[in-house]
C-alpha cells in the first residue's frame, strides 16, 4: 500500500495537470498496468520508470491509446538495453522520442532506431512512421532494435543531385540532364510519374557464391534486370523483387563472408521472411555513390510522399511552437554573446565596446593565470575534451570508420580519438564527398604551455573543446566544416 498509493497520487496529478484533448481515456487502464508493473517489481528504479513512461504518453502523445502496451527492448552503441512499454500503434519517431527523453540527450531530429539482425548481417534505419511493434513482430528472436543517429536520413531532401547522378536517372538523360533538382525530387515523390534508376549491379546467383553482373532497373512496380544488355524491353526484363512488401539493408559482414565482388554490399529482403538466407536477394554496388543511389531510390519510390512529410514533420512542429517560444538562435550565435559574470547573476553585454574591452580584460587576466603555472587548470584542460559527445578515447582506426558510416556519410560529420602512433596526440576523423580522412592534432608548446594544433602549429588552442568550435565555424586546412558530431549515447 505504502509503494502503490504515491504511484497513484502521482498518476491522478498526470491526469490532472497534462489532460489529453478531445475524449478522455480512462485512467483506470493506465493505473491498473502500472499496478501490475509494481507488484512485479517493488524496486524504486522500476517505479520511477514506470511513471517517467506513462508521463512522457501523456504529454507527448495524446494521439496513442493506453490501453494495450507492449513491451520493447532497444540497445545502444555501448551494448547496454533500456526496456520500454509503448502503445501498438506508436511510430519509430516517437519512440526515438521516448529514448531522448529518457537518456536527457539532445533531440535534433537525427535520431533513429535501427532494425539490427545479427545472423544474417542486415542491418536498415526505421521510417519514422512505421509502428514498431509491427516491425517487430516480423523479426525473428535473435533480432533487436539499436538506437543511434543517422544524419543521412532525409539528406537526399536537402541535396538531391548528390544523391542521384545523372547517368543513372533514366528521366535526366532523356533530358540532356538539364533537370533542377526541386523537379528531380518532385518526379520521385508524384505517384503519376515513372522515374527510373538503371545502371549495372552485381547479383548473387542463388545457392552458390558467385556473383553476376547485369544492367538493372528500379520502377516504381519493382526491381527489374535485362536478359539481353541494357535492353529496356519489356520480354527482356525479369522481375527480382517487388517494393510493396519488401525493404531494403544494408549487409554489414563485409565482402569476405558473401565472396562479394566489392564492399558495397546491400540486400532486398521480403517482410516476411524472418531467417531464411535463400529468399534474400543479394545485391553490390561499384561505389558507395551508387549503392547510396539504390537505397535512397528505393526508399522513395516505395513510401513517396510519406517521406518528405517525415522529414518536414519537425520543422512544422518548431513553426507551431515559435509564436508561443522565444525566437530560436543557432548554436554559433550563442557561443559568441558577449556575457558578464561580476555580479551575483549574468548579464549579456549588448553594448560592442563594453564587449571588446570584457573580451581584452579575459585575454589579460588568462595570460596572467597561465603565466602563474597553476597546475590544476592543466589538469583540466588536458582531460575536459574527454566530456564531450564528440570524443570517444582509445577507439581503433577501424573502428571510427565504423561508426561514421553507421551514422551516415554526410559531409562534416566527425569525431575525435586518441592517437595509436603517437600517445600525446590525437586523430580528428571527418567524412567529406563520402570519403572518410584523418587528420592529427599534434601537441606543441610554446613559452611553457602545451597548445594544439592541426596546421603545425600555424593555428594552436589551448585544448580540444576550442579546437572543435573554431572549425565548426572556420574550414582552415580541412576540407568542410565540422559540422555533425559523431555521437553514442548510453541509455
Amino acid at each position: 500500500v505504502f509503494r502503490v498509493f504515491p504511484l497513484l497520487c502521482a498518476i491522478a496529478q498526470l491526469n490532472f495537470l497534462c489532460p489529453a484533448p478531445g475524449p478522455r481515456p480512462s485512467p483506470v487502464n493506465v493505473d491498473a498496468h502500472l499496478l501490475r508493473f509494481s507488484t512485479r517489481d517493488t524496486s524504486r528504479r522500476r517505479l520511477f520508470h514506470a511513471c517517467e513512461n506513462a508521463i512522457f504518453l501523456r504529454a507527448h502523445c495524446h494521439h496513442y491509446s493506453h490501453v494495450c502496451l507492449q513491451i520493447v527492448k532497444v540497445w545502444s552503441e555501448d551494448g547496454a538495453g533500456k526496456v520500454v512499454e509503448i502503445p501498438a500503434d506508436m511510430t519509430a519517431r516517437d519512440v526515438c522520442q521516448l529514448l531522448v527523453y529518457k537518456s536527457h540527450c539532445l533531440d535534433d531530429n537525427a535520431w533513429t532506431l535501427v532494425e539490427h539482425h545479427p545472423i544474417l548481417g542486415l542491418e536498415r534505419c526505421l521510417e519514422d512512421h512505421e509502428l514498431v511493434v509491427q516491425v517487430q513482430a516480423s523479426m525473428s528472436s535473435d533480432s533487436k532494435f539499436l538506437f543511434r543517429k543517422n544524419y543521412a536520413k532525409y539528406e537526399f531532401f536537402r541535396n538531391p543531385l548528390n544523391f542521384f547522378p545523372e547517368q543513372m536517372v533514366a528521366w535526366c538523360q532523356e533530358s540532356d540532364g538539364s533537370i533542377p533538382q526541386s523537379q528531380l525530387l518532385q518526379n520521385f515523390l508524384n505517384s503519376s510519374s515513372c522515374p527510373e534508376i538503371q545502371g549495372y549491379l552485381y547479383m548473387k546467383e542463388p545457392g552458390r557464391k558467385s556473383w553476376k553482373k547485369l544492367y538493372m532497373f528500379l520502377r516504381r512496380s519493382g526491381l527489374y534486370y535485362s536478359t539481353k544488355g541494357t535492353s529496356k524491353e519489356p520480354r527482356h526484363l525479369q522481375l527480382v523483387s517487388d517494393l510493396e512488401d519488401s525493404n531494403i539493408f544494408t549487409i554489414i559482414t563485409g565482402k569476405k563472408l558473401h565472396n562479394a565482388p566489392t564492399d558495397y554490399q546491400f540486400c532486398i529482403k521480403p517482410s516476411k521472411v524472418r531467417s531464411d538466407c535463400k529468399e534474400l536477394k543479394m545485391l553490390c554496388a561499384e561505389d558507395e555513390q551508387s549503392r547510396t543511389c539504390w537505397m535512397t531510390a528505393f526508399r522513395l519510390l516505395k513510401y513517396g510522399i510519406v517521406l518528405y512529410q517525415n522529414y518536414n514533420a519537425p520543422q512544422q512542429r518548431k513553426a507551431n511552437l515559435l509564436p508561443l517560444s522565444a525566437p530560436v538562435r543557432s548554436v554559433s550565435e550563442n557561443s559568441l554573446v558577449a556575457m558578464d559574470f561580476s555580479g551575483r547573476t549574468g548579464r549579456i553585454i549588448d553594448n560592442p565596446v563594453e564587449a571588446q574591452s570584457a573580451a581584452v580584460e579575459e585575454g589579460q587576466t588568462w595570460r596572467i593565470s597561465t603565466q602563474s603555472g597553476c597546475d590544476h587548470m592543466f589538469v583540466c584542460v588536458a582531460v575536459i575534451h574527454r566530456t564531450q559527445v564528440w570524443f570517444h578515447g582509445r577507439i581503433m582506426r577501424e573502428e571510427a570508420h565504423k561508426m561514421i558510416i553507421q551514422q551516415g556519410q554526410v559531409d562534416g560529420l566527425f569525431l575525435l580519438r586518441d592517437s595509436q602512433s603517437n600517445p600525446k596526440a590525437f586523430v580528428l576523423t571527418l567524412c567529406h564527398h563520402q570519403k572518410i580522412k584523418h587528420f592529427q592534432i599534434l601537441p606543441c608548446e610554446e613559452d611553457g604551455q602545451v597548445f594544439f594544433s592541426l596546421d603545425d602549429g600555424a593555428t594552436k588552442f589551448t585544448d580540444l573543446i576550442h579546437l572543435v568550435e573554431f572549425y565548426q565555424l572556420n574550414r582552415g586546412v580541412l576540407p568542410c566544416k565540422l559540422k555533425h558530431p559523431c555521437t553514442a549515447v548510453a541509455l
